[in-house]
Parts: structure tokens; C-alpha cells; sequence
């Protein structure tokens, strides 16, 4: 059975979280450094907030539910994390923060905040979309194109649990499948 690394065993869950494997799958494929600014839209219980505050310079978190956002202020104090900035707003009307290196977007309708997300990135920013269904991935990456967003890919990430024993090794009949597609883009330069 999968472990969740230990850190992440200590944090409160309410709303379903972005798991570790997609974690770092984000934070590889888009890029993020240490002096990165990152928007998280859909806080949640905070994980993916968390995450990227351990590795960048700042994370503006975005929930239209205040329960969500005291949880994840909770899980903050937990990791004595102090660089996240929470906001009880809706990403599809608006984002504040402007020249950001990310835009994460984990919502039911995450196509409807691509247009305040590309107005947020700065050039060559990356924008991820976390999307279960295929359908959702499906309208994600046509508004992507409509929106002039380049660099479209979609992956899916999937971990399967080894048994190691005396007899033989073989994969487990457990692991975590399917979570979430994960489509990223980049807002494009602009063309002198």
C-alpha cells in the first residue's frame, strides 16, 4: 500500500488533495525555481499550496470557500510554512496577482479562469490544469488553444506499488491509479 511521505501525514485532509505523485509531476513540467511566484486556484485542503511554498518564493492560494481556506491556513502552521498568501476569491471572475511563473488550476469549470490566468502569467509562464474527467481535459485544452496558449501537453501519472519479498518481485495489486490529467501550456512570448 502506498505511503504518503511522511511530512504529508501530518497535515489535515477535508476536500479531496492533489496527491504527491502530481506534486511533482507540477513542479517538474512546469519549471518553478526557487524565486518563482505561483497561483494556486482551488486551495482545498492546501497541499499543492504547501508544496509549492517549500520550493518558491511566494504562493497566492485561491478558494471561494472559507472553510477550505481556514483548513489549509491549519496545515500551513502544521509546516510552519509562512510564504502563502490565502484569498477567499474566485479565480473565474478574477486573479490579482500579475507576472507569475505558474497558474495551477484545480476547479470543477477550470477552462473559465484560462483567460485570468493568462493575464496573470508572465511571458512564457506555465499554466497547469488538474482535470479527472477526460471530458474536462478535453474543453481545457480546446479553450488552451483558443486562447493562443502554446506548448499544450497531457499526462496522466500512475503509481504502482512493487512487492519485494523472499519468493519474487511482482507489482502489487494496489497503487493509486488515476488521479487527475494533468494539462500544461505556456503563455506565448511576444512576437517583436
Amino acid at each position: 500500500m502506498f505511503i504518503y511521505p511522511r511530512e504529508y501525514r501530518k497535515l489535515k485532509r477535508g476536500p479531496q488533495v492533489i496527491l504527491p505523485k502530481d506534486i511533482g509531476m507540477i513542479v517538474a513540467f512546469s519549471g518553478i525555481t526557487k524565486e518563482s511566484v505561483c497561483v494556486d486556484a482551488g486551495t482545498g485542503s492546501g497541499w499543492l499550496s504547501l508544496s509549492l511554498a517549500r520550493l518558491c518564493r511566494h504562493v497566492y492560494s485561491y478558494d471561494t470557500r472559507k472553510e477550505f481556506i481556514e483548513l489549509a491556513e491549519r496545515n500551513c502552521a502544521i509546516w510552519n510554512i509562512g510564504n502563502v498568501t490565502f484569498r477567499n476569491q474566485d479565480v473565474t471572475k478574477k486573479i490579482e496577482d500579475k507576472g507569475v511563473d505558474l497558474v495551477c488550476l484545480d476547479l470543477p469549470s477550470s477552462e473559465k479562469a484560462l483567460g485570468n490566468a493568462k493575464k496573470a502569467l508572465k511571458e512564457n509562464g506555465c499554466v497547469v490544469g488538474y482535470l479527472p474527467h477526460t471530458e474536462q481535459a478535453k474543453r481545457f485544452v480546446g479553450k488552451l488553444e483558443r486562447l493562443g496558449f502554446s506548448d499544450i501537453y497531457t499526462i496522466e501519472t500512475i503509481v504502482r506499488d512493487m512487492l519485494v519479498r523472499k519468493e519474487g518481485v511482482r507489482p502489487s495489486t494496489k497503487g493509486i491509479w488515476h488521479t487527475a490529467y494533468l494539462v500544461f501550456a505556456r503563455k506565448p512570448q511576444r512576437q517583436e
